[in-house]
């Protein structure tokens, strides 16, 4: 299993945006960021400067959410979408941004999901409950 570093992390996705930008060929993985880059204009700044972004701290003391990681979020999204992992992760994503008319909206709220299931695993110290997460996003679909 991939873990990658912070750093690691933060220089992808700035690598790709550079990459984008010069209009150089894109790998798999990188055009679905690609992608999620482009969905979220109000990071370009933050991607433009790899050491800068290294170096800043993103604790949300600023008021701005951590692009980085909201980044990481769409992908592993896409990612789990892909394979259906956890199993009707897929179908309730397709029921989410269907209800809402949009896929960025729909991995939004997703994002909800999948960050109270990771905090409530690590609270607990148990693995991750995909079948609670798949719920959640079930219930966001068939909800206005």
């Amino acid at each position: 299993m991939f873990n990658p570093t912070q750093e690691e992390v933060r220089r992808f996705f700035c690598d790709v945006y550079a990459k984008s930008r010069q209009g150089l060929p894109l790998e798999a993985l990188e055009i679905i960021a690609s992608h999620w880059i482009d969905e979220h204009p109000e990071y370009h700044a933050d991607l433009m400067d790899a050491d800068a972004a290294v170096a800043r701290l993103y604790d949300g003391g600023d008021g701005r959410e951590n692009p980085f990681l909201h980044l990481s979020m769409h992908l592993s999204i896409s990612e789990q979408c892909s394979i259906d992992q956890p199993r009707g992760i897929r179908q309730a994503v397709e029921l989410l941004a269907a209800r809402r008319d949009s896929l960025l909206e729909a991995h939004h709220e997703a994002m909800e999901c999948l960050g109270q299931m990771m905090w409530e695993s690590q609270r607990a110290g148990r693995p991750p409950d995909g079948e609670a997460y798949v719920a959640c996003v079930q219930r966001r679909a068939t909800r206005d």
